[in-house]
């Protein structure tokens, strides 16, 4: 089902004021008739406008910019009015948003049941009751961004990770939404659950060998701590492909919170720490060995010393205990001969 935009409706201010002319007239019309004229017909059409005169107004419809309001007339599809402005359409039609009272953890969700209730509470007239109704009713085409609950998802791996996204969307079109699924919020945010396991699970939480996260049939480099743009990227085209039907767009994904699991969460830190204090220390005996040959070399290009293979792996040694060491080195004086 397609969108079909009513133009041309805004004649609200028209009819309202047509309306409240007429009751004017019909007063004015019963009045005369009964203290002059003596009319009966006069007085009988006057009494009948006065008693169903208000049914225009219930097709009087208010819209601020960026809302939508999607109408059925005896269970057909009407139409939807787009945009700001004052409306005026078949008294008979219904707006209808299935998702009205849908709160999800989102921004510009209202939990109109609640104001209706507190409404109610202060002892409002049944006209302020309508219109907390009708804006139930309203579609926000606003963007609108939604943060589902943290999932805790196996990487491809085996690893639990905990994992939150962002999704910013705006609805499209919003027949779609209302008829081609039974309530859109819902819909839209069981597809960002189910897209991002399934993007997920392609992915190690860090680097790991062997691993090909494209489908290339190569392995790369692809992980979701390093590669969160590209992650999300994927996650976005795969819940796109699945809100297509619903009238969503989904403009873009984020993600908003990364960890492992805290099952396992102790074990991968001391595992990373473990890796880095490797990657430490390779740096340091590294240095430390470049510190050694030019010390070999200097001794030997001014002839400060000779020494023999022996007494140079001594010295080796030593320097290598004092570059590598954790703690400062305690000099010792060598008060004997060298040999």
């Amino acid at each position: 089902m397609n969108e079909k935009i009513l133009e041309g409706k805004k004649k609200g201010m028209t009819v309202l004021l047509l309306t409240v002319g007429l009751y004017i007239l019909a007063i004015f019309v019963l009045v005369i008739s009964n203290a002059v004229i003596g009319s009966v017909a006069l007085s009988a059409i006057s009494i009948v406008w006065l008693a169903l005169g208000w049914l225009p107004t219930l097709g009087l419809k208010v819209l601020k910019p960026q809302e939508a309001l999607v109408l059925t007339l005896f269970g057909k599809y009407y139409g939807t009015l787009r945009g700001e402005g004052f409306y005026f359409v078949n008294p008979f039609c219904v707006s209808v948003n299935p998702a009205a009272q849908t709160k999800l953890s989102q921004s510009g969700d209202v939990d109109t049941r609640k104001g209706l209730m507190s409404a109610l509470s202060r002892g409002t007239s049944s006209k302020e009751e309508t219109s907390l109704e009708l804006t139930s009713k309203k579609i926000s085409l606003k963007i609108m961004t939604l943060n589902n609950a943290v999932q805790k998802i196996n990487d491809c791996l085996g690893n639990p990770v905990e994992i939150g996204i962002a999704v910013m969307w705006r609805v499209t079109d919003t027949a779609k939404a209302v008829f081609n699924v039974d309530n859109y919020k819902e819909y839209l945010s069981l597809q960002c659950d189910s897209a991002l396991r399934n993007i997920v699970r392609i992915y190690p939480y860090d680097v790991a060998p062997n691993v090909d996260t494209t489908g290339d049939g190569h392995a790369d480099e692809g992980s979701l701590r390093g590669s969160s743009e590209v992650v999300a990227e994927r996650i976005k085209n795969e819940i796109q492909d699945k809100v297509n039907e619903a009238g969503i767009e989904v403009l873009e994904a984020r993600i908003t919170y990364l960890a492992y699991a805290k099952e396992i969460a102790a074990v991968m830190l001391q595992r990373q720490q473990a890796s880095a204090i490797v990657d430490a220390r390779a740096m340091i005996v590294e240095g430390a060995v470049g510190m050694v040959e030019m010390a070999l070399e200097k001794l030997s290009e001014n002839d400060i010393i000779e020494l023999d293979e022996e007494r140079k792996a001594a010295m080796v040694s030593n320097l290598m205990v004092v570059l590598c060491g954790n703690h400062d080195a305690q000099p010792v004086i060598n008060s004997g001969s060298l040999y």
